[in-house]
C-alpha cells in the first residue's frame, strides 16, 4: 500500500504538472517519489541504483549535446527557411513545413525540433501574410508523428529502445513506413479544416529573412551526424554512439562547452531517473502474478487494446511515464516485439490529441504566445482528435 501511495502522488503531480499550493514539479516529484521508495524500505539504494536506465539517460545526453551544437549552427532556421523560400503555394508550405519537422525528429529530439522551428515558422508565415496557426500545427503534429519512426525520436521511443534491445535499423523498418503514412494523414487534416487559409491569396513569394549561421560548426555537426545514424544502422548500441558523438563535438574552438552544457535538460534527465527508480518499487511492491493475471485480462497481446490503453494512458499522465507503467507487462505478452512497436506507435502519436498531450504541443504553444501569436484548445483538438484516431488506427493495421 505504501509503495502504491508513493506511485500514486508521484504520478498525479507528474499529470497536474505541479502539485497545487506548492512549487513542487515533475522532476521534484519524481526526485521525492524515488527518495520516499528507498526511505519506506521497499527498495534498497542499491536497488534503486539498479532501476535507472542508464542507456537511456546516456543516449538523450548525448543527442542533447549533438542537437545543441546544431542550435548554435543555426541550421533549424537555415531549415525552415528553406522551406520558406521554396514553397510556391500554402499548401507547399504547410507540406514543407510538416515534412521537415517530422524528419528532423526522426533523427534528433522533437521537443529540441519544436523549440527550434516554431519561431522561424511564425516569422516566416507573418512574412508571406498567412495565418501562421495551421504551420504551427503543422510544426507540433509533424514533430510528434515523425519522432515515431526512429528510437532517436523521442524519449518515450528512447525508453522503448532500451528496454527492449530491438535493434536500431528494425525499429525503424517497422515504423518508418508508419510515420510516413501518419503524416500524410496530419497534413490531408490541416489542409481540410484549414482550406480557406490555403486557398487565400495564390502563389507565395519568398521570405526576405536574414539568418545567422557558423558554416564550419555546421559542416562539422552535420558531418558527425551522418555517421552517428550510419553508425545506428550499423548496430552500435545507441546510447554508446550517441554519446561519443555528443564527446567529440565538445572538441571545438567555436563553442565553449559550458554553453552546451546550458542547453542540456539537466531536469528531464533526473525526472527520468527518478521515475525508473518510482516504478521499480511498483513493481518490486505491488505487480504481484495475481495482479499480472488480472492486467491480462485486458488482453494486451491485442495491438489494438494495447494502442488505446496506451493513447488514454499517455494522455492521462504523459507519453513517457505511461510507456514506464506499462512495460513491465510487455515480456510477458504471446509477441513482445511487436507489442513494444505498438507501444512506441500509439504512445507517440496519441500526443497530438491535445495540447497537453505532449511537451512538443506545449512548447509550440508557448513560443507562438511570445509571438503574440494564440493557437487554442480547440484550434489544436479539432485537428489533433480526428489526427490521433486516424492515425492510431492506421499504425494498428499496418502492425498487425
Amino acid at each position: 500500500m505504501i509503495a502504491f501511495l508513493i506511485f500514486a502522488g508521484t504520478y498525479l503531480v507528474v499529470a497536474l504538472g505541479r502539485l497545487p499550493t506548492s512549487r513542487l514539479d515533475r522532476t521534484g516529484a519524481a526526485l521525492l517519489g524515488a527518495s520516499l521508495m528507498v526511505a519506506s524500505g521497499t527498495l534498497s539504494l542499491n536497488e534503486a541504483y539498479s532501476a535507472v536506465n542508464l542507456d537511456t539517460l546516456t543516449l538523450l545526453l548525448g543527442m542533447m549535446i549533438v542537437v545543441a551544437n546544431l542550435r548554435f549552427a543555426g541550421f533549424f532556421e537555415l531549415a525552415a527557411l528553406w522551406v520558406g523560400q521554396h514553397a510556391r503555394r500554402p499548401f507547399y508550405l504547410l507540406a514543407g513545413v510538416a515534412g521537415v519537422s517530422a524528419l528532423l525528429s526522426a533523427f534528433l529530439v522533437n521537443d529540441t525540433v519544436c523549440l527550434m522551428l516554431t519561431p522561424v515558422v511564425a516569422t516566416i508565415a507573418r512574412r508571406m501574410g498567412r495565418n501562421a496557426v495551421p504551420y504551427l500545427l503543422a510544426v507540433a503534429m509533424g514533430s510528434n508523428i515523425g519522432s515515431a519512426a526512429t528510437i532517436t525520436g523521442n524519449p518515450q521511443n528512447i525508453v522503448i529502445g532500451s528496454l527492449s534491445h530491438i535493434p536500431y535499423g528494425q525499429f525503424t523498418a517497422a515504423l518508418a513506413p508508419v510515420a510516413a503514412a501518419g503524416l500524410v494523414v496530419a497534413v490531408a487534416l490541416l489542409a481540410l479544416f484549414y482550406r480557406a487559409e490555403l486557398a487565400r491569396g495564390g502563389a507565395l513569394k519568398p521570405p526576405a529573412l536574414a539568418v545567422k549561421w557558423d558554416r564550419g560548426l555546421l559542416i562539422k555537426t552535420l558531418v558527425v551526424i551522418v555517421f552517428l545514424v550510419g553508425f545506428f544502422f550499423w548496430g552500435t548500441a545507441p546510447a554508446k554512439a550517441a554519446i561519443i558523438a555528443g564527446a567529440l563535438l565538445l572538441l571545438t574552438r567555436r563553442v565553449k562547452p559550458d554553453r552546451v552544457m546550458r542547453e542540456i535538460d539537466w531536469p528531464l534527465l533526473l525526472m527520468f531517473a527518478g521515475l525508473f527508480i518510482v516504478v521499480a518499487g511498483l513493481e518490486k511492491a505491488v505487480l504481484t502474478p495475481e495482479l499480472r493475471a488480472a492486467v491480462g485480462h485486458l488482453q494486451l497481446n491485442q495491438p489494438a487494446n494495447l494502442a488505446v490503453i496506451a493513447a488514454l494512458l499517455g494522455n492521462l499522465v504523459s507519453n513517457v511515464p505511461a510507456v514506464l507503467v506499462i512495460a513491465p507487462f510487455i515480456p510477458d505478452l504471446a509477441d513482445p516485439h511487436r507489442a513494444w512497436l505498438v507501444l512506441a506507435m500509439a504512445a507517440t502519436f496519441a500526443g497530438n490529441l491535445t495540447i497537453l498531450g505532449s511537451v512538443a504541443n506545449l512548447i509550440v504553444v508557448e513560443n507562438a504566445r511570445r509571438a503574440r501569436i494564440t493557437i487554442g484548445f480547440w484550434d489544436h483538438f479539432r485537428v489533433g482528435a480526428p489526427v490521433t484516431i486516424l492515425t492510431i488506427a492506421l499504425g494498428v493495421w499496418l502492425l498487425r
